[in-house]
């Protein structure tokens, strides 16, 4: 979100990553509990990035190889 960032969140990359509240890919923002390998947790909100009609059907199929690959099956 506006602010912050992986310094100022206490993130190493080294985290489990949980999120809550995608959905079917339309909400705004989500919910993300980071837990780092001594069992701190982080929670903290994010932006969703699914910017367009294409990316929120790739999404909805499980990725862009899934949805190619049904693509190819329905010819």
């Amino acid at each position: 979100m506006p602010g912050e960032s992986a310094v100022s969140l206490g993130l190493t990359g080294k985290e489990l990553f949980t999120i809550e509240g995608l959905g079917d890919g339309s909400s705004e923002s989500v919910t993300i509990t980071a837990t780092a390998e001594d069992g701190a947790e982080s929670i903290f909100r994010a932006r969703v990035r699914i910017d367009t009609p294409k990316e929120a059907e790739y999404y909805r199929h499980g990725g862009i190889l899934q949805y190619v690959l049904r693509q190819l099956a329905e010819a």
